[in-house]
């Protein structure tokens, strides 16, 4: 017996029935704007003492932050909601055992997703009684930094860093907190391997059966260089026929690329794909410094060109965006109507 819809699933299909939705930027981009020390990641400092311990440094451990920096990521997400955003991502892109033992941070996965669904709920409901806005708290799944397809090994081909089991509970433990901290959907995002996709979606699904109610899930791949593929091989229509069967409630592009080298890719999904489509690219390519030099009004221009042509519904910003592009964004894309859905036999 199917699951009964969240109640944020009906608002957020009426919401994109009648217009392109908003979603949030880039979250490093302004955590490395506070300049944080050691101390600052691990709460000694200024914030709340962590109460998971290790001897790995944390520095550069933005997950963290949720726990020991609780109000200046929430400042952050509500930044992007009053510029704008329908959608505020979590601050969650790492928040799995297997991306945490980098920094020996396992026993905190649950607590960081649990509240970084609370922190963004936060934010967002103070921007929405200043303005009355209905606003959706998206978890983010990020892809890890391991894959289930590729021998990071190049002696050794046949060799995994992960299984595809190792992938699913870690996901389901990431899923569950998201769910019981109160995420309205579920953003499976940056998959550059589409094997740890579906390992994550198994892992929600099993998540929304035990919470009896099924969650929107929007899931983003990444386009990796100029051959127009993801890291494991596949083209936008091969991704789009390996996730179909999830019934996302968006499929789509984000991070790698700037708006311009995106548009190709994104409107061959847009063909194929019958279900929304969300894009959120880079503000253009980085430079030698790793900066990113695209300005609000160059990349919500070119976002702009994706709604005029009819290739999306949701749009945002991914590596290198501010408030100020979310604010660009919205402005320029609100003229335009969404993209059809194409209906498929």
């Amino acid at each position: 017996m199917p699951l009964p819809l969240s109640p944020a699933f009906k608002a957020l299909n009426d919401a994109a029935a009648s217009r392109i939705l908003i979603l949030d930027g880039a979250m490093g981009t302004q955590i490395q704007q506070l300049g944080l020390k050691e101390d600052d990641y691990t709460g000694h400092g200024s914030g709340h003492v962590c109460r998971h311990h290790s001897d790995h440094p944390q520095t550069g451990n933005n997950d963290l932050l949720i726990l020991t920096q609780p109000e200046a990521v929430e400042e952050i997400h509500y930044r992007y909601a009053k510029a704008g955003a329908d959608i505020v991502e979590t601050n969650t892109f790492s928040a799995t055992t297997i991306a945490q033992a980098d920094y020996g941070m396992e026993g905190a996965v649950h607590d960081l997703n649990v509240e970084g669904a609370r922190v963004v709920r936060r934010a967002l409901d103070r921007a929405t009684a200043e303005d009355g806005r209905p606003r959706f708290v998206a978890g983010a799944i990020g892809p890890t930094n391991r894959t289930a397809s590729m021998s990071p090994d190049v002696n050794d081909p046949g060799y995994r860093a992960v299984t595809f089991e190792d992938l699913r509970r870690a996901y389901l433990q990431q899923a569950t907190g998201l769910i019981e901290g109160g995420t309205d959907i579920i953003l499976i995002e940056t998959i550059f391997d589409t094997l740890n996709a579906k390992a994550a979606i198994f892992a929600c699904i099993e998540a929304m059966e035990a919470h009896g109610q099924r969650i929107p899930v929007m899931i983003s791949g990444t386009i990796t260089d100029a051959s127009g593929r993801t890291l494991s091989g596949q083209t936008p229509t091969a991704f789009w026929h390996s996730v179909r069967h999830a019934n996302p409630w968006t499929v789509g592009l984000n991070c790698a690329l700037g708006a311009a080298a995106m548009r190709p890719h994104l409107a061959e999904m847009s063909a194929v794909a019958d279900t929304l489509i969300c894009a959120y690219p880079n503000a253009g390519l980085p430079n030698a410094f790793g900066q990113y030099d695209e300005g609000p009004e160059d990349t919500a221009r070119q976002v702009a060109d994706f709604a005029r042509e009819g290739l999306v519904n949701v749009v945002g910003g991914c590596c290198g965006t501010t408030p100020d592009h979310i604010r660009a964004i919205a402005e320029a894309v609100k003229g335009f109507a969404p993209r059809k859905v194409p209906a498929y036999a």
